[in-house]
């Protein structure tokens, strides 16, 4: 819950590949006090079956800056095990179902007061973020 001295943060993820919110995906939370500050870890969650971390710490008095990591290359190797177990016969993919990028990290500035929702819209070959509500 926010304050009027802190920031909170809130983020989901939508595998766009499979067109479904992305479950199991663990997430980092790290914040610093000014752009020369040195990070501090606070703390992590992993998503749920709705692709949602709702249970992130609550950045500090006086953070300035949020870093979001996103651990989504084992979220990746699930998934492709997933599909080779259902689909036995089908013909191999092109790819071995790795992610080209294994971690996602998401750094954006934030103000006391304010909730930051950051959407992971994910596929293996790529990802966009955005500020949403």
């Amino acid at each position: 819950m926010s304050t009027d001295t802190t920031a909170s943060v809130s983020t989901h993820i939508l595998d766009t590949s499979a067109g479904r919110p992305a479950e199991g995906v663990a997430v980092r939370l790290s914040a610093r006090a000014g752009r020369e500050a040195d990070w501090r870890e606070l703390g992590g969650s992993a998503t749920d079956a709705d692709g949602r971390c709702k249970d992130l710490p609550a950045p500090p008095e006086g953070t300035t800056h949020v870093r979001l990591d996103f651990a989504v290359e084992a979220y990746f190797e699930e998934t492709a095990k997933k599909q080779a177990d259902a689909q036995q016969d089908a013909p191999a993919n092109r790819d071995s179902g790795a992610a080209f990028f294994p971690e996602v990290a998401i750094t954006f500035a934030v103000n006391p007061g304010e909730h930051y929702h950051v959407p992971l819209l994910l596929n293996p070959f790529g990802y966009s973020v955005y500020r949403g509500s």
